[in-house]
């Protein structure tokens, strides 16, 4: 999923009723934390799908101190 189609879905989720019972029916929407549990597995999903790694492995060296 991209990022676009992700932050539509949420949208579209967020602007629905949490509880809607009509003739007996209950229907329950996600809640709005899980929502947020979902976009950033999604974000972190595609973080580290990428072609660069997110870590990066550097050598320091350290300056020469005058004593």
């Amino acid at each position: 999923m991209d990022d676009k189609k992700l932050e539509e879905l949420t949208e579209k989720m967020l602007a629905q009723p949490k509880v809607v019972e009509v003739d007996g029916q209950r229907v329950e929407n996600q809640s709005v934390g899980d929502l947020l549990k979902v976009a950033s597995y999604f974000a972190s999903k595609q973080a580290t799908s990428g072609r660069r790694c997110p870590l990066r492995i550097t050598r320091m060296k350290s300056g020469g101190a005058i004593l």
